[in-house]
């Protein structure tokens, strides 16, 4: 069943109501891990600690809290992440937003290692993680739009705007505003924007304005064969981490946006090899290992500034108007989700899962029995 998640509410924010979540994978998690100013808050969940401290701090004003999702040391494997505790512990702070990175795989030419995506689609091939939060009642959250169309649209007119370093181009190459069009939530996929990095490189970046994202289990990387089934799937990027996190967003009511960080190519194009001289003429040298590895760090690395710089413009841009950050379609997803009969929901799950879905129980839901 699909409902009409993408139509927006028009009530606005007060900024002292927006509180982000920032989820730091593989490169950004450094940057968040670095952090040392602000509040640290140890969570307890009823799904166990998150994967870290979550940092709390203050960016234009606006309390901003740090997560990094691999936790200390990137102990934590994509498939062993505590996504139901991250989110838990997010929501159980008060955060009504999360933008969330990570690293991914490019099963597109045109997706090249250094581009940003701002991921509007993904499928869902994991396997071995938790999904949900309610284990003792069926909610069934609508999810044909896993990423926030609001956030997802800050993120992408943050590109747009004079003096910010981006450009929205169209595949006929005229570059267009998308903060002309607001009601473009779900851009093309061969629309991207252009973004010139902050003093790092004087070569221009891109960022997608949109992409569909693989998530596989892991913690292998894919075979040839799998790389190119995910190609003729629709797939443009291959990644470990989106899902399960972005559905318990949606189960936590928390608008939720991905930044993928385009590391490589997949293994569906082999990687460029050196050819070199001998006494009979040229001989194809195999790739050296280690040098793919410190390119793909650098691209990491190139792609994680550029994303933390993109992160903060859209930041200040809330702090600065909170109005152009309506109300999230998700922020009232459970609304029509509970499909159990709230009465007869033992009352000691709805309290333990209270941060995420009290709103919807009252004393009629659970009456206190009559003495005697």
């Amino acid at each position: 069943m699909t409902l009409p998640f993408a139509i927006v509410s028009h009530t606005l924010w007060d900024m002292s109501d927006i509180k982000i979540g920032l989820i730091g994978g593989s490169g950004l998690g450094e940057l968040i891990r670095d952090s040392n100013q602000g509040a640290r808050h140890e969570v307890d969940t009823p799904f166990g600690k998150p994967s870290d401290a979550i940092l709390e701090t203050s960016w234009d004003g606006l309390p901003v809290f740090l997560l990094a999702r691999h936790g200390p040391g990137h102990l934590f494997s994509p498939t062993h992440v505590p996504y139901r505790a991250n989110l838990f512990a997010l929501k159980k702070l008060g955060v009504t937003h999360v933008i969330a990175s990570g690293a991914a795989g490019s099963l597109r030419d045109d997706f090249k290692p250094r581009d940003l995506v701002v991921v509007d689609q993904v499928i869902d091939k994991t396997s071995k993680r938790p999904n949900t939060f309610y284990e003792k009642a069926a909610v069934h959250v609508e999810f044909a739009e896993p990423f926030c169309p609001v956030l997802r649209r800050l993120l992408i007119e943050e590109g747009s705007g004079e003096g910010s370093g981006f450009g929205v181009q169209s595949s006929g190459g005229k570059e267009t505003s998308l903060a002309q069009d607001p009601a473009s939530l779900n851009p093309e996929p061969s629309s991207s924007l252009s973004l010139r990095a902050e003093g790092r490189t004087p070569n221009p970046l891109r960022v997608h304005a949109s992409g569909c994202y693989v998530c596989m289990e892991g913690p292998a990387f894919s075979t040839r064969a799998e790389s190119w089934m995910h190609r003729l799937w629709g797939g443009d990027l291959i990644g470990m981490t989106s899902m399960p996190e972005a559905r318990l967003a949606r189960e936590a009511e928390l608008s939720y946006a991905l930044v993928a960080l385009v590391t490589d190519y997949d293994c569906w194009r082999k990687p460029a090899v050196a050819k070199k001289q001998s006494g009979t003429g040229s001989e194809v040298a195999p790739a050296d290992a280690s040098v793919l590895l410190k390119e793909i760090i650098a691209n990491l690395r190139t792609a994680s500034d550029n994303a933390m710089a993109l992160i903060r413009r859209v930041v200040a841009r809330i702090a600065r108007d909170p109005g152009a950050l309506p109300a999230s379609p998700a922020h009232s997803a459970l609304k029509l989700a509970i499909w159990s009969d709230k009465a007869q929901i033992p009352r000691e799950e709805v309290e333990r899962l209270g941060p995420l879905w009290m709103k919807y129980f009252g004393d009629a839901d659970h009456p206190v029995p009559a003495p005697g």
